[in-house]
């Protein structure tokens, strides 16, 4: 009985962790799933961001990112252009972790 609930635990933890948003930064555009810009105006933003101090708090997708070190570790690899015309979606990054989320879900498409 002890063995089946740590093997469900884990399991638990491994579809967690499989589910998260896990975000590489690439310098190089043509490398990037998505072109991100970062607006400071919370009205302006496609996607409210969290950015997660684990793997582990970041979720699926609704703006928990967790950045990873490596590309073969991410979900998705983004490009942050320095201008707004140029992105596939504006984010705004927020210090607040309930308050991520989609503002524009037409665009929720591009971090699937």
């Amino acid at each position: 009985m002890k063995k089946l609930l740590i093997i469900l635990v884990l399991s638990l933890l491994g579809a967690v962790a499989a589910n998260a948003q896990a975000v590489y930064k690439t310098s190089s555009r043509s490398d990037a799933n998505v072109k991100v810009y970062v607006t400071s105006t919370k009205s302006e933003a496609d996607l409210v961001v969290y950015q997660c101090d684990s793997k582990s708090e970041a979720s699926g997708n609704q703006g928990l990112w967790y950045f990873v070190s490596s590309s073969s570790e991410a979900r998705k690899k983004v490009y942050f252009t320095d201008t707004k015309s140029d992105a596939d979606i504006v984010i705004y990054y927020t210090r607040t972790k309930s308050e991520a989320c989609w503002q524009n879900r037409s665009k929720s498409g591009k971090m699937d």
